[in-house]
């Protein structure tokens, strides 16, 4: 500014030389342009150091100091159980006959889900149930006639003997029918069907899958150092990173036994019957450990910083300048550190350029 305004005073007085004039008025002309020119120079000078004393201070950044309660987490990864998930086979080796079921399909305990070939123990039971029947009658009249004091004891017990037999015959084969059929023995929804008509099938070959929803349940270890701390009731946030879903609930069970060979006790949480929840899918809990007894002043655990003698401090502002202020570190979790003692509410902590200030700066606040 200052050039151009004396240039400007150069070519005027070199346009005035061109001209003819009286020198003394040329030159109270020229005096008096100097003092307006000068006037000019101090005004401007004095703006321009205004603004700059108003902007010569370090920009930083800053958050109003407030109390809350400061909570501690537990992160670990667990799965999503079923606590009734059972794989059903054949009890006895054979060919299937008949599948009544479908992927998707409710059963209730005791339904039928698919059938062996059974047609030898039916025309079994068939024969058995003619020679039950004549038995039963020759049974009957006996002990009529025993109970008149006419035949033998013998007799009777005999014709008893034979009755009894006959219904244990008729029993074991029964059982084999029930064997030939795959039973469901919960109550739950068909997961899997593994097998197909004319398939020939054995014992503890899986045949269908039967899973009950209804009791599902989120599983996970924990290292033994916390087992003081989490208990049944224990807060607890569970994220599902497959459905991108998250719930806050309440820890069910905690296992009072340490496992030997991982140091870790387990944990259980049950779930409600939401269908996006599927068996061994992964689950990330953040169970609660820790919950401060009254509020406590949390600042993000970035701005604090160590000086030479290995003590917390953090910069507080106070007006246009920088204090530090020695801190008593609590817990930190999740980028926030719980500040003990040294800070109170209604201060301004340095958030932004905290690490290019020291105790006495001066600063100017970022907008």
């Amino acid at each position: 500014m200052k050039k151009i305004i004396l240039a400007v005073s150069i070519l005027s007085i070199m346009a005035a030389c061109s001209q003819p004039k009286d020198n003394a008025a040329e030159l109270d002309a020229l005096k008096k342009q100097e003092a307006e020119i000068k006037s000019k120079i101090a005004t401007l000078e004095a703006e321009i150091n205004k603004t700059d004393s108003t902007q010569s201070g370090i920009a930083v950044s800053v958050m109003e100091l407030k109390s809350a309660a400061f909570k501690n987490y537990v992160d670990v990864v667990g799965h999503v159980e079923a606590d009734e998930n059972v794989s059903i086979s054949s009890e006895m080796p054979g060919t299937i006959t008949k599948i009544n079921v479908k992927v998707g399909d409710e059963v209730r305990k005791g339904d039928v889900l698919a059938e062996t070939d059974g047609r030898a123990i039916s025309q079994q039971i068939s024969d058995l149930q003619t020679n039950t029947d004549l038995v039963n009658q020759i049974y009957d009249k006996t002990k009529k006639l025993w109970d008149q004091k006419i035949g033998t004891e013998v007799q009777y017990l005999q014709a008893k003997t034979n009755k009894e037999s006959m219904e244990k015959k008729m029993a074991a084969l029964q059982e084999q029918v029930r064997m030939s059929k795959i039973i469901s023995p919960i109550n739950g929804t068909i997961d899997a069907v593994d097998i197909k008509l004319g398939q020939m099938v054995s014992p503890g070959m899986p045949s269908v899958r039967v899973i009950n929803f209804s009791n599902l349940k989120v599983k996970a270890d924990i290292a033994e150092s916390y087992a003081s701390k989490i208990k049944k009731g224990s807060e607890v946030v569970i994220h599902f990173p497959d459905t991108n879903d998250s719930i806050v609930t309440k820890v069910n069970f905690v296992s009072r036994a340490i496992n030997n060979n991982t140091r870790s006790f387990s944990v259980e949480v049950l779930l409600d019957d939401k269908q996006e929840y599927h068996p061994n899918m992964i689950a990330r809990l953040n169970i609660k450990d820790y919950e401060s007894a009254a509020p406590e002043i949390i600042v993000p655990v970035k701005t604090v910083q160590k000086d030479e003698n290995n003590a917390s401090f953090v910069y507080v502002a106070e007006g246009t300048s920088v204090k530090k202020h020695l801190v008593e570190l609590g817990k930190v979790y999740n980028g926030l550190a719980e500040i003990k003692s040294g800070l109170k509410e209604n201060e301004l902590l340095i958030t932004a350029g905290y690490d290019v200030v020291n105790e006495g700066s001066i600063i100017a606040y970022k907008k």
